[in-house]
This record gives C-alpha cells, structure tokens and sequence, in this order.
C-alpha cells in the first residue's frame, strides 16, 4: 500500500512551487522513514485532509477546531494507513457526522506540508512536528444533518466560500491552502 501512494504521489501534476517543494520533501519521508504513517513518529507523519463541498462548489465543511481555536477542513492522521483517500473520508464522518460523502476523484487535490505546534492532547505534552498532509475533494449535500465531535471540534457548519477567511484564524491557511482548495475545487 506504501508503494501505491508514493506512486499517486510521483504522478500528481503541482499546482504551484509550495506543492511542488512538498511533493519532493513528502516522497523523501516516505523512502526514509520507516514509520511515518504512524504519529509516534513524533517529527513528521502522514495526515489526510477532505476538502468537502456542496454540489455547486459555494460552500465547504468546517469544524470549529478547539485545538486550533479556529474554523478549519476536516482530516487526521493516517495511523498506519497508506489509503489517505479512506482516512479523510473517515475522519471528515468522524469530526462532522456527515454521510453520503462523495470522492469527486480518487486522485489527492492537494499536497502539503504542515506545521504543528506544540500542544497537549490527552493530558500529554505532543512536540512541534510536520504533517505531511494530502488533501482530497468531496461533495455532499447540505441538508444532511451534522454533529460535533465533542473532544475535537465545538461546531461544524457548511461556510460560504467567501466567508472562510473571516471564519479562520490561520492566515497562512487561508492565502496559501484554502484560497488554492477553492479554485481548485471548480476545475473537477
């Protein structure tokens, strides 16, 4: 499963010089570390993110994220799963209680390196660390009902894609992550 991701990896066509230099770094974790699907590879690890929007691309769904204290996508860790599509989808089920989530490709919209800051979780101390992040893009519809996942997020909502840069407080999210999911969310 390892080798089919580096290979979906190696054939995904950047975007931008950001994807481009995080595409390289991404497969270089990957040929290197043996354990960085899983987080107890406390420097860098494997996450996947869904990027889920309404059928006619206005909207996207966001958790009110407690650790984060922001509106921000949906994703987490891979835990030793290479199939990032399957982990996304899960954790977008998991954080938002959405159903009927529809991959609009199998294929990741985006790749990422992401920094995380050091925290506690769980009543333990989790050190600065790279989420080496791919992003897949979904549709559903918004009339399915939502739900919190209490431990994680304190809302879920359907935001206006015009709205997300008031509703983050991640400036960098926002200019280099989500203003590019939003274009690149209405070319598939």
């Amino acid at each position: 499963m390892k080798e089919k991701l580096m290979q979906q990896i190696q054939q995904f066509i950047p975007f931008n010089e950001q994807e481009q230099t995080d595409q390289k770094l991404i497969l270089s974790w990957l040929e290197r570390a043996p354990d960085v699907s899983r987080r107890e590879n406390l420097t860098a690890h494997l996450t996947a993110s869904a990027w889920v929007v309404t059928p006619d691309r206005k909207a996207v769904l966001m958790a009110y994220h407690k650790l984060y204290d922001s509106w921000a996508w949906l994703g987490g860790h891979a835990d030793g799963d290479y199939d990032l599509l399957q982990v996304a989808e899960k954790e977008a089920r998991e954080e938002s209680g959405i159903t009927g989530l529809i991959p609009l490709s199998r294929e990741p919209i985006s790749l990422e390196i992401l920094t995380v800051s050091g925290h506690e979780k769980r009543g333990a101390y989790v050190p600065c660390h790279l989420h080496l992040n791919l992003t897949y893009l979904f549709q559903a519809d918004p009339a399915v009902p939502l739900r919190i996942k209490p431990d994680e997020n304190s809302g879920v909502a359907w935001i206006p894609v015009e709205e997300i840069s008031e509703k983050s407080t991640e400036p960098w999210f926002v200019e280099r992550i989500y203003s590019k999911l939003v274009q690149k969310s209405k070319t598939i």
